[in-house]
């Protein structure tokens, strides 16, 4: 059902060339059977894509509520779809299933599965993600700053002293701002409290 959902609402806003190839790109690199992470929020199989769907509704709230608060805010639909559906776009090929031994409720030791990282494209995260949507079509410096800076203070290249770069990339580009917000709101309230 969520691979419906987020397919339609690729096609219907998404439609820049190389849009379609990047869709196909998705399908036949596991995109909708992904998790979202390996232990944190959405480490399931099909989470990456149930939470890029959170990520978009609740992208779609915070712009329509900026653009009636600041309508000099001028962000398209098509912008807002794809920063929410693509920004974790680096997380395509990242996990693997493998295995452990874990304290079952009766105290014996038993095999199960879990997600490891298992990284193809050793290209960071955010900037992994503008990467791999810039291979299939062209986006905006808006949409690259959004994306690239999405994890907002806990990118590493920003514990790492780039605190500069977010500062003015958040303050050049709202749609950044926004959606840090966003993937904060599902990550950390949506999807951990259900």
């Amino acid at each position: 059902e969520n691979k419906k959902i987020f397919i339609e609402l690729y096609n219907k806003y998404i439609t820049r060339d190389g849009s379609k190839e990047l869709l196909k790109w998705m399908e036949e690199n596991g995109f909708f059977d992904a998790p979202a992470s390996s232990k944190f929020h959405m480490a399931v199989a099909g989470g990456l894509c149930e939470h890029s769907l959170n990520v978009y509704r609740n992208l779609v709230r915070i712009v329509n509520i900026e653009r009636e608060v600041h309508p000099d805010i001028n962000i398209s639909d098509e912008s807002v779809a794809l920063c929410a559906l693509l920004h974790d776009l680096c997380k395509v090929n990242f996990y693997k299933v493998e295995m452990r031994n874990v304290k079952n409720e009766a105290g014996q030791w038993e095999k199960v599965p879990y997600f490891a990282t298992d990284e193809k494209f050793p290209m960071g995260h955010g900037e992994k993600s503008v990467m791999i949507c810039m291979m299939f079509m062209k986006l905006s410096g808006e949409e690259i700053a959004a994306i690239n800076w999405h994890m907002g203070g806990f990118d590493d290249r920003v514990k790492g002293g780039a605190n500069k770069s977010i500062s003015a990339a958040y303050e050049k580009y709202p749609l950044a701002v926004l959606l840090q917000a966003a993937d904060f709101i599902s990550s950390y309230i949506d999807e951990t409290r259900g």
